[in-house]
């Protein structure tokens, strides 16, 4: 079975390279629908469960008890961004992350079911939401995996910020998809928001099986490389006559630039997630907005990051890669903008903050990850790029959410950190800016590196 998901290499049919490139696009965009709507259906049977809350309160289940299966699913998905990754790695991961799509429709599947037959105790629904997040965890790593291998270091940034469209635009529907199977197709029960996205779910995943391939070779072609005239990365080179688990122990574990992204994709988070989680509540309980004001205040950041993702892959593209430079660019930017989310007072002025806030905090929230790239071989992207998703969950995620909660709850005593009790929501701001100032301080160092890669790498390229 594992044979299934490895790497073809046939004979090679011994095809031009102008007739490789002429016939390129064509076969890229095939893994490209793959992965990105993959991606999308992952995200279709993730959030559903928060439009599904009011409901299964209606059912009787916790509003703590949906806290821990939330936390739940978090937990899971960070560990398994690093451990599943690992696995991944060195495999077809178009065809994997298809297969795991697969896994994760069935466990919303049966949490759907359940629901429907009234048989669904919380911890049947925690244990089958955990499993979920495990085999949706190495979907985002998978498909930057793939694009990688069909693409160059100076066009890669562009396709992952259309890709990241999927995730973002997946988020934003899916909600309204799950109410709109419920409604239609099961009288309104709230298990047809689980049943189907899952069967929406299972479909794509099993025609991500068999469509498209994980990269040229598969095809009997040269690698992107050879293709568009770069020079194979030393570290591929020297990756492709080592094991794995030494792949892993020298790319990765030993890696001070990998360690670098993932304490700098802890910070951004933090900031991501500190408003995305917060701004409805923010703006009802601080600015006495209405509930479906405060709703809306996630539409407008999601919409920026969606402009965001492709502008700012484009942009570093443009500057031949330097990633970091254009993250520390987006970041010094949301410092100023956010003082018009802290001080704003209308609607208005909120949303078109939040707009730009979320055009510009998406930009290290992709870059970091293509930034990983440049720094191991393409068999241990998987594996690193999901060691920086592990840490942004396990920390950026803990300090987002209990953290922030922590300070902006009337009713707790707040939070003690640097010698300060933070209570209130003007202070979650300090937070907010702290965040801000250590990303660009550790993406700066990481940027030094990046320069003298691509200074290299131009110069063989000569």
């Amino acid at each position: 079975m594992l044979h299934y998901f490895d790497l073809k290499r046939p004979a090679k049919l011994g095809l031009s390279i102008d007739e490789q490139k002429s016939r390129w696009f064509k076969e890229f965009l095939k893994s490209f629908l793959v992965v990105f709507f993959v991606y999308f259906c992952m995200y279709l049977i993730r959030n559903n469960l928060s439009a599904a809350q009011p409901l299964l309160v209606k059912q009787g289940i916790s509003t703590t008890a949906l806290g821990w299966i939330g936390y739940g699913f978090s937990l899971a998905y960070g560990i398994g961004k690093t451990v599943l990754g690992y696995v991944v790695d060195g495999k077809n991961t178009k065809r994997f992350m298809s297969f795991l799509l697969i896994l994760a429709a069935v466990m919303t599947l049966i949490i759907g079911v359940a629901l429907l037959m009234n048989q669904a105790p919380v911890g049947l629904i925690l244990v089958l939401w955990s499993l979920n997040g495990i085999f949706q965890s190495p979907g985002g790593s998978a498909s930057l995996s793939t694009i990688s291998r069909w693409t160059t270091t100076t066009t890669r940034g562009r396709y992952i910020g259309i890709w990241n469209i999927s995730h973002e635009f997946g988020g934003a529907v899916a909600g309204v998809i799950a109410l709109w199977g419920a409604n239609h197709l099961f009288s309104g029960n709230v298990g047809g928001m689980f049943i189907f996205p899952a069967v929406i779910g299972l479909i794509v995943g099993f025609w991500g099986l068999f469509f498209g391939a994980d990269d040229p070779q598969e095809l009997g072609w040269d690698s992107s490389e050879v293709i568009f005239g770069e020079n194979v990365s030393k570290a591929d080179e020297s990756a492709a006559k080592m094991s794995k688990w030494d792949i892993f122990k020298t790319f990765v574990m030993k890696s001070p630039w990998v360690w670098l992204l993932c304490i700098a994709n802890v910070f951004v988070y933090v900031v991501r997630i500190g408003i995305v989680n917060w701004a409805p509540l923010y703006t009802v309980q601080q600015l006495h907005f209405t509930v479906a004001q405060g709703a809306n205040t996630l539409l407008l950041f999601q919409l920026g990051g969606i402009i965001g993702s492709v502008v700012w892959g484009w942009f570093s593209d443009l500057l031949k890669g330097r990633r970091a430079v254009v993250s520390i660019i987006c970041l010094a930017l949301t410092a100023f903008v956010v003082l018009g989310y802290r001080y704003g007072t209308t609607p208005m002025m909120i949303n078109t903050s939040l707009f730009f806030l979320g055009m510009l905090i998406y930009g290290p929230q992709l870059l970091i990850g293509v930034s990983v790239i440049s720094f191991v071989p393409k068999n241990a992207l998987n594996v690193s790029d999901g060691l920086t998703g592990t840490f942004a969950y396990i920390f950026g995620d803990l300090m987002a959410q209990v953290g922030f909660a922590a300070i902006a709850d009337p009713k707790a005593d707040g939070l003690s950190m640097l010698g300060m009790n933070l209570h209130g929501w003007n202070d979650t701001f300090i937070v907010f800016y702290l965040a801000v100032i250590l990303s660009i301080i550790v993406l700066a160092i990481i940027a030094i590196g990046e320069e003298k890669r691509i200074r290299q790498q131009l110069s063989i390229n000569k």
